[in-house]
């Protein structure tokens, strides 16, 4: 058996709070034997199957549900599933796990993400299709759908909403996951509402109110660029009913 194959153990400091009992967010640490492969959400179910089951955190793995399980991990977010433990580890086999930032928290690792989630709603992103479509199909060029980015892979983790300073000043703001939803629609030749998305996120707390820091690209565990898209949406907003009469005469040829 090699060195790297030999189970090390691990320092993991998980930060817990319950609101009920706790008067402040603290530090507890758990010791923890890590095999080859073993994972930051493998760590998490290991302590709570077998040391404190009292820790408390989100999972939806094989439930069709993927990225609750975003945490922050020695400073930054990513997915507790698919991290491997031992890449995170510091010099001394020790690692800090935080909840996602700017979030209340219900229970240790767990935040409530009712805002994340009523700003996501505010760009209704569903698919809007072209009055009377019937049940056919609808062609879409390889070009358009390059365009888009890969921003129908975004799995709605919460990380890059976590990592933006201007939703920790402003939780008014729409937000880099909403937003990147937003240019999905506006961009996909067969939603027939640009103009009225375009005038969404126009406003106050839309577009215009990202300070372009990058974080939320850092961020994201698809490696999606939100900070692009929000800049393309700009664009769009300054010419948006040519864009829209742009979409009616693209959608004569779907």
């Amino acid at each position: 058996m090699t060195a790297q194959e030999q189970t090390i153990q691990a320092r993991v400091h998980i930060q817990r709070y319950n609101p009920d009992v706790d008067r402040k967010p603290y530090l507890q640490t758990f010791d923890v034997p890590v095999p080859q492969g073993m994972t930051i959400l493998d760590a998490l179910a290991y302590i709570k199957a077998e040391i404190d089951g009292s820790v408390t955190f989100r999972r939806s793995c094989r439930h069709a549900i993927c990225g609750s399980c975003a945490v922050n991990v020695n400073g930054k977010n990513m997915l507790a599933c698919n991290t491997p433990l031992r890449t995170v580890l510091t010099k001394k086999n020790e690692v800090t796990i935080r909840p996602l930032s700017f979030q209340p928290i219900i229970k240790d690792l767990v935040v409530d993400r009712s805002a994340f989630w009523e700003q996501y709603l505010k760009v209704k992103p569903w698919l809007i299709p072209p009055e009377n479509s019937g049940p056919k199909e609808y062609r879409v060029t390889p070009e358009e759908v390059k365009a888009l980015n890969r921003a129908e892979t975004c799995i709605m983790c919460g990380a890059c909403y976590a990592s933006c300073q201007v939703v920790a000043m402003n939780r008014q703001y729409i937000g880099p996951h909403a937003l990147l939803k937003a240019f999905l629609r506006v961009l996909d030749p067969r939603d027939s509402a640009p103009a009225e998305r375009l005038e969404l996120v126009s406003g106050t707390d839309g577009v215009f109110r990202c300070h372009t820091i990058f974080n939320c690209i850092d961020a994201c565990p698809k490696n999606l660029n939100p900070t692009e898209a929000i800049e393309t949406l700009r664009k769009l907003t300054q010419r948006r009913l040519a864009f829209e009469k742009e979409r009616e005469e693209r959608q004569k040829t779907l």
